[in-house]
């Protein structure tokens, strides 16, 4: 690829094993010497191999660097170097490092997802479940967060204790199978390991989105290991996609239709919010902090009510017959004129007199106090 720059064997843990490397692909255009250049959200892939072989080198999500993205491959200790947790114990250090970097590299730190596939899977489906689970952050950065903002789980293992309950070309249970290599003795004899490195011990309704893709036809892990995960995650309120590829094995199913739903995730999740280049709201990733910036007009933070008082306030704001201007202004307001929006009396965008006005509007949804709406 001629326009991308690659930075290849970048140590995440110095002096770390020889496994702790990863490969940075970035567009050439990203070069901070333009100025203008927006931050790049970064997907991190993370090889299969039955935590016992594979490396970085073969990196399918390379293709999105044709898309605006930064891309990550990484490899880490295997089974035969360390057992569970040194995995994920690597793959967060490498999630830190290039975060700790983010401004090296001119990387979104907001937006970093991750993709992998079987023993890679299972890998990533932890980064995603296990966010706020210090014990598996080990090493340098610590200060700065492992967790990512969206999940691409391809086939990867999900519960070991159950896994032998479905048909499959491997004896998951043996003493030399790969979980039990990973762990370091029996599954069934080391239920607690198991548990362990169970991404689905660690679901919470803070996870980000998840990406699933299985084959239903899968004989090394069952199809059934990802329906567990979605499951799970579904039950906690997480939002997940789970694609069955009717027929698929385990892997090689790539197809148009299989990457476009990809392409459509990762975009969702990583690149929705249009920034520009220099306006106000650009300095703020997920608007965080921008309440507190002195250039803001105005924030209203109140109760919301139910979804469906909400919906009835808020009606249609599309057309134009939805707008006009008011006088009527919110205590506090610094403006002098408002746009009122029919239907949703008490919600104002505020100007200083001008005719013109550029505006952005962003939610924040919170269980017990609603949400806060900000104008900029």
């Amino acid at each position: 690829m001629p326009d991308v720059r690659m930075l290849c064997d970048l140590e995440y843990v110095p002096g770390g094993h020889e496994r702790n490397k990863l490969d940075l692909y970035l567009p050439k255009q990203t070069d901070k010497k333009d100025l203008k250049i927006d931050k790049l959200p970064l997907i991190i892939w993370v090889h299969g191999g039955a935590w016992m072989a594979g490396n970085k080198n073969n990196c399918p999500a390379r293709r999105f660097l044709r898309k605006g993205y930064a891309v990550a491959s990484i490899n880490y200790r295997l089974s035969q170097h360390a057992t569970f947790p040194a995995q994920i114990e690597d793959c967060k250090a490498a999630v830190r490092r290039l975060r700790a970097n983010s401004e090296k590299y001119n990387l979104d730190s907001k937006r970093f997802g991750v993709w992998g596939s079987s023993a890679g899977g299972h890998l990533v489906a932890l980064l995603g479940t296990t966010g706020d689970v210090k014990d598996f952050d080990k090493g340098e950065n610590l200060d700065t967060s492992s967790r990512v903002q969206a999940v691409c789980d391809y086939f990867g293992p999900t519960d070991f204790i159950k896994i032998s309950n479905f048909p499959s070309n491997i004896r998951h249970d043996a003493p030399d199978s790969p979980e039990s290599k990973l762990i370091g003795g029996p599954v069934q004899q080391n239920k607690e390991a198991c548990q362990r490195a169970n991404p689905i011990t660690y679901v919470t309704k803070d996870d980000p989105p998840f990406l699933i893709v299985h084959g239903d036809k899968d004989l090394t892990v069952p199809h059934n290991q990802s329906q567990l995960l979605c499951e799970a995650l579904t039950k906690a309120g997480v939002q997940v996609k789970f694609h069955t590829v009717e027929g698929g094995g385990h892997g090689g199913f790539n197809s148009p239709k299989v990457d476009k739903i990809v392409d459509d995730f990762f975009d969702k999740h990583l690149k929705s919010r249009k920034s520009t280049n220099t306006g106000l709201a650009s300095l703020y990733p997920g608007d965080e902090g921008i309440e507190h910036d002195p250039r803001i007009l105005f924030v209203d933070d109140f109760e919301t009510g139910t979804p469906e008082e909400i919906g009835a306030r808020w009606g249609s704001i599309s057309k134009k017959e939805n707008f006009k201007l008011s006088d009527c202004l919110h205590a506090g307001s610094p403006g002098t004129q408002s746009i009122h929006i029919s239907k949703n009396g008490h919600l104002f965008t505020h100007t200083k007199g001008v005719d013109t006005m550029y505006a952005r509007f962003y939610v924040k949804f919170h269980e017990r106090t609603g949400y806060v709406h900000h104008f900029v």
